[in-house]
């Protein structure tokens, strides 16, 4: 972890009005909202400071910024050629998720999931009054490190195709359990996704956290059936801490689904937030080595935890992710029922995700986007309250 790269203390950090900082108490170290706890990356401070400066706080402009910025970084970082003909600004990747689903299926149609997956996958087929079909990771997390672990199980995605479902929304990298999912993996889904004539949507919002070990595979470049059927949803919300200013985009590689994306409301970049795609654009342009500092502090962070676990909780299963700073911890062999994560706000005022919202009851989620020292803390405060 580099020495350089300070993280505010938690008395500077209370003064945040974010959710993560305004949703309990002062003697409650919150770890479950998908913020970090970074300083902003300077490039990107510095365009936020001279928009501020010169009043610029009116609406996001026609530009192509974005679309080339975003192009810019897929090329340096994935070797991905995007076309940024192909990408479309839209507020947020749930916003860009839910209005693509719109489009794409009718009332009563079936879209399916992968749990454990972020809570909000089925929210959002809800809202277009779609039902959920699951078809869960192959097992669940285990902390045998010498176990595959989790896959996309493509057995039952194919058998769930094959019953009708319109579309599959693709987590990746996966949320909660840091998931890289293989391009073997990818390319199958493809394939199957095109042989039933299903629409993938690929979040990749946690993309650019891709952590030391493993290699993120965009799911567009995989294959002409992705292009042809698939659409990628990326922000740097996630990779630089912006969730709160409101920038995404929706990326297309194919006249079909591009179509799609082109039927949405002209009002779409409207309701982007201006801020927000002046700080993606610095992001993306000129932040690659504030990046790299976070992704090591993320990478030392995940094995902190690994060890601090081993020490003080030996209970509870952990397999450190292969991305993000979100860690998925199995606490069932400590009897804490079906949301651990309550008996551990009311008994260690640490705030966790609690895993039954995810599919998994007896498991929690912790951010771990934070100073060592904050890790290190919430730990011991755990194991004491056992």
């Amino acid at each position: 972890m580099s020495s350089d790269f300070q993280v505010p203390p938690l008395t500077e950090l209370r003064q945040r009005l974010s959710a993560k900082w305004q949703t309990f108490p002062h003697d409650v170290l919150p770890l479950p909202v998908a913020e970090m706890d970074f300083p902003l990356a300077e490039p990107v401070a510095a365009a936020l400071h001279q928009a501020i400066r010169r009043s610029d706080t009116g609406y996001a402009a026609p530009t192509a910024d974005l679309a080339e910025a975003v192009a810019g970084y897929a090329r340096r970082t994935w070797d991905w050629s995007v076309d940024p003909d192909g990408v479309h600004t839209v507020a947020d990747v749930g916003i860009g998720i839910v209005e693509t689903l719109r489009r794409i299926v009718a009332p009563g149609d079936k879209v399916v999931i992968s749990p454990p997956v972020y809570e909000p996958f089925s929210w959002w087929v809800h809202e277009v009054g779609a039902h959920v079909v699951e078809a869960p990771l192959t097992e669940a997390p285990s902390g045998d490190s010498t176990a595959r672990g989790p896959r996309l199980d493509l057995t039952a995605l194919e058998r769930a195709f094959a019953d009708g479902a319109r579309a599959y929304l693709l987590c990746s990298p996966h949320n909660p359990l840091g998931l890289v999912h293989p391009r073997e993996d990818l390319v199958a889904l493809a394939e199957l996704a095109d042989e039933h004539g299903v629409f993938v949507l690929a979040d990749e919002i946690h993309a650019p956290l891709v952590l030391t070990g493993a290699q993120f595979v965009p799911f567009l470049s995989v294959s002409q059936e992705a292009r042809r059927r698939g659409f990628s949803f990326l922000s740097a919300s996630k990779g630089w801490n912006l969730a709160g200013l409101k920038a995404a985009a929706i990326i297309t590689a194919d006249p079909a689904p591009k179509r799609y994306v082109e039927r949405m409301s002209p009002h779409r970049l409207y309701r982007t937030g201006h801020l927000g795609v002046i700080a993606t654009v610095a992001a993306f342009n000129d932040a690659d080595a504030w990046l790299a500092e976070v992704l090591d502090v993320l990478d030392h962070n995940r094995t902190l935890l690994a060890e601090l676990l081993d020490k003080n909780l030996p209970a509870a299963r952990y397999t450190p992710p292969q991305a993000s700073f979100l860690a998925w911890i199995d606490f069932r062999a400590l009897g804490w029922g079906d949301d651990p994560a309550a008996h551990i706000l009311g008994a260690a005022k640490v705030a966790l995700n609690s895993g039954h919202r995810y599919g998994f009851p007896g498991f929690a989620r912790l951010n771990f986007g934070c100073a060592p020292e904050t890790l290190t803390e919430a730990v011991v405060r755990i194991a004491e309250s056992c």
